[in-house]
Formats: structure tokens, C-alpha cells, sequence
């Protein structure tokens, strides 16, 4: 990865790789990654940048050393609890969300109530296998403030999110990939390889899609199923509407293409298995 820019003490990393791929890396390892109000500010303004840069296709966010990130730094609750918290120019949960690209969060050892919420916050999740999600909330008197109640009963179901949460006993990366709420649990050694790997696959698709089809997912999960999908209907035909006839005839040829490769990668997963099973 070659780096591009980062913080003045280098507590967060952002690398942007000519492939499209930005990596975020949150960098105070000897603390376990946990946040003051400073990096938390560069945090939400990393997001920010990458969103606006249009090399940028895919952003993985991750930790470094045993933890993916500890929550807050409590030797600073004060001036982070009380600091600007509504101000979503300096929030990062609330860019992370503003984000147009997919957001791959790489998440290796903890990641405890703060870092809970940045995770949920994240698309889409690749954890080291025994990684543990931990909300501490109930336990150290915190009131959650970045979505902590409401998201992941939306992801787990409310019975497990209750558990979850008011008893503070940990989500093992097993557990939430059986629950949805993680795609993949891999070893440690295959962590960055992993979520690399899904960026590149989100990288080979029509990136314009991409980021509409991200939008309408997200958007649409905050309303009934019904406007839902309403929502779809409606951005599927402003979609279209806005089409040339050279488009409509360049989506052809690309869906004719696709659908050869689509064809030939299917037998050679099919050929794989059956070698496998001989």
C-alpha cells in the first residue's frame, strides 16, 4: 500500500492504492486503538476526503496491533462526550454513513462499544476468527450516541441485541456471521487478503450501479418494505429515463460480454468442486 496522506501523529492512516482501493487504518495499537476527540475528528474527515476522490472506489477500514478499536479513550470522556457531538462534519459514524463507496470494515481482535458502532457502521464485514464485538455501554454508564440501540437489533434481531447489550457479553465473530451481521471469518494471516478481495470484486462492476445500488439499499432500509420498494420503483425509472440510446446500446454489449464471463466463471467453479470431491 503506498501511503498518501495521514495524521500529524500518525494515529490514522489512509492509503490509496492505484487499483481503487483506499485502506483507513486506525493507528494507536499500545492503547488498543481507542479514540480521542482528535482522532476522531480525523476519522470523519478521512471518510470525507475519500468520498470526494474519484480514484477512490472501495474504502476498508481497519485496526492495528490486537484490536480493531477499544471504544473511546475514558481518560478524555469528558471532552469527547461533551465536545461537539452533534456536529457531523467531525462525526465519523455520521460520514461513514454520508459515504457514497462501499465501506469494507477488516476487523481483527476487538472492537468494544465505540468501535462496535464504527463497525456497524461499515457495509460489510471480514473478522479474524475469535474476533469479539463487546457493547459496554450498560456496564460503564454510557449513553450510546452512534447508533448502537437501534442498528444492531436491525441486523441480529431484538432479542439477541438486547442480550447483547444489557449484558455486555460478547458477539463472537462466529456467532455474528451466523447472525448476519459478519460476511466472513477468516484467519488473521488472511484478514487485509480477504477484504481486498471483495473490494476488487465490487471494483470489476459498473461503478455508477455501485454507488446507486448502495444508495438504495441503505435508504430504503430505513423506511416499511413498502415505501421501499416504492423507492426502487422510483429510482429505477428516473434510472432509465436518464439514458441515451448509445447507453442502452453500450449496456447491451457490456451484459452480453458479462453474461459470457458470467457463464465461463460458473463452470470453472463447478470444475473446481468436482476436483475437490475426487
Amino acid at each position: 500500500m503506498a501511503p498518501s496522506s495521514s495524521s500529524s501523529e500518525e494515529l490514522m492512516l489512509v492509503n490509496r492504492e492505484p487499483t481503487g482501493v483506499a485502506f483507513v487504518t486506525i493507528n494507536r495499537p499500545k492503547q488498543l486503538n481507542s479514540l480521542t476527540r482528535s482522532m476522531m475528528v480525523d476519522l470523519a474527515r478521512a471518510f470525507k476526503s475519500l468520498d470526494a476522490d474519484d480514484s477512490v472506489r472501495v474504502i476498508v477500514l481497519t485496526g492495528s496491533g490486537r484490536a480493531f478499536c477499544s471504544g473511546v479513550d475514558l481518560t478524555a470522556a469528558e471532552e469527547v462526550f461533551k465536545g461537539e457531538v452533534k456536529d457531523v462534519e467531525t462525526d465519523p459514524v455520521a460520514q461513514m454513513e454520508r459515504c457514497r463507496k462501499p465501506i469494507i470494515g477488516a476487523i481483527g481482535g476487538f472492537a468494544v462499544t465505540a468501535g462496535f458502532e464504527i463497525a456497524l457502521a461499515c457495509d460489510m464485514l471480514v473478522a479474524v476468527k475469535g474476533t469479539k464485538f463487546i457493547d459496554t455501554h450498560a456496564r460503564f454508564g454510557i449513553f450510546p450516541s452512534w447508533g448502537l440501540s437501534q442498528k444492531l437489533s436491525r441486523v441480529i434481531g431484538p432479542n439477541k441485541a438486547r442480550e447483547v447489550s444489557l449484558t455486555a457479553m460478547p458477539l463472537t465473530a462466529e456467532q455474528a456471521e451466523r447472525l448476519g451481521f459478519v460476511n466472513h471469518v477468516v484467519e488473521g494471516s488472511e484478514l487485509l487478503k480477504k477484504a481486498r478481495e471483495v473490494a476488487e470484486a465490487i471494483i470489476k462492476n459498473n461503478q455508477d450501479l455501485v454507488l446507486r445500488y448502495k444508495s438504495v439499499i441503505n435508504d430504503g432500509l430505513k423506511l416499511d418494505l413498502g415505501h421501499a420498494l416504492a423507492l426502487e420503483k422510483e429510482r429505477a425509472h428516473n434510472y432509465y429515463d436518464g439514458m441515451t440510446k448509445d447507453q442502452f446500446k453500450k449496456m447491451q454489449e457490456f451484459i452480453a460480454v458479462g453474461w459470457l464471463d458470467t457463464v465461463s466463471w460458473a463452470h470453472s467453479v463447478q470444475e473446481q468442486r468436482w476436483v475437490s470431491q475426487l
